[in-house]
């Protein structure tokens, strides 16, 4: 032993090892048991199934109730063996083949349009901003290759504005329920104002989506009466809209301050929006052919 620089309890140990199983092999080990029994991983499974939005930590909570004490990181395996993943919600417009057609022939009409037409677009749209970090990404638990969408509740306000080329325009807060009167009373009231402001001209190219209240007779007679030349839209294409890069980047800075009420919401909106920057709105209507391109 001293020869071979050998511990005296490897030695025994090997000895002990030879007697009782015929052999100085490593022998297999039992596997260790499972962390989580075949109930918790059904309950598991059923759970993120009802509830694709649970969190681990909620995951984690309604386990120790249940007696089964696991750590988040064996929950987050155990979902992984059952082929749920965490994912961030992908928000898509529902489209059918005759939208689909509508958007491939807008694309041809319009993908060689000049710069100097695209700056003289006026790109609007309504958005719901969320009160109580609503507005940030989720994350839901789903099987690779299929999509799902949510659906939030909580305070919330609603929200219309426009852009350019030359930067954002007037912000304005959409009161009850948005309908042709009440969205003909808001272009009216700060459309031709923003256009002013802005010092765009008077020969610019409106752009608003298709949608009932955009389409009503009362809305285009008051476009007509008031000469405005109006961008032809495709139904169920607010992706084809530059303005939701916008509204992306007002989403998050209003998160950062994290508003306690509505009034203060608004105000916040208001504020983040007059500081998105004019380059940004520049670069978002230059790329324009290519996202015209790709999503058509």
């Amino acid at each position: 032993m001293q020869h071979c620089k050998v511990p005296k309890n490897t030695v025994a140990s090997i000895n002990l090892k030879l007697k009782m199983f015929g052999t100085t092999k490593t022998l297999s080990r039992a596997d260790r048991p499972a962390k989580l029994t075949n109930r918790g991983r059904r309950a598991l499974v059923s759970e993120v199934t009802k509830n694709p939005m649970v969190t681990l930590t909620e995951l984690l909570s309604s386990f120790v109730e249940m007696g089964e004490h696991s750590r988040r990181t064996t929950i987050s395996a155990a979902l992984h063996q059952s082929g749920l993943y965490g994912r961030v919600v992908r928000r898509k417009p529902l489209l059918g083949k005759r939208h689909m057609t509508a958007r491939l022939e807008f694309a041809k009409r319009h993908l060689k349009d000049s710069q100097t037409m695209r700056n003289k677009t006026l790109w609007s749209d309504e958005t719901k901003i969320e009160l109580f970090g609503l507005n940030a990404k989720h994350h839901i638990w789903r099987k690779p290759g299929t999509i799902s969408t949510v659906k939030h509740s909580g305070g919330s306000i609603m929200l219309w504005g426009c852009f350019s080329e030359a930067g954002t325009w007037r912000l304005v807060r959409i009161e009850a329920k948005m309908n042709s009167a009440k969205y003909r009373d808001i272009i009216d009231e700060n459309l031709l104002q923003s256009t002013q402001d802005i010092r765009v001209g008077r020969r610019y190219t409106f752009q608003q989506n298709n949608d009932p209240k955009d389409t009503a007779k009362t809305t285009q007679e008051w476009l007509r009466d008031k000469s405005l030349n109006v961008l032809e839209w495709p139904s169920q294409s607010p992706d084809l809209n530059p303005i939701e890069h916008l509204w992306r980047s007002l989403k998050i800075a209003v998160q950062r301050h994290s508003p306690s009420n509505l009034t203060e919401l608004e105000r916040i909106c208001r504020e983040e929006w007059e500081k998105l920057p004019k380059y940004t709105c520049a670069k978002l209507v230059a790329s324009y052919p290519t996202r015209c391109y790709n999503r058509c």
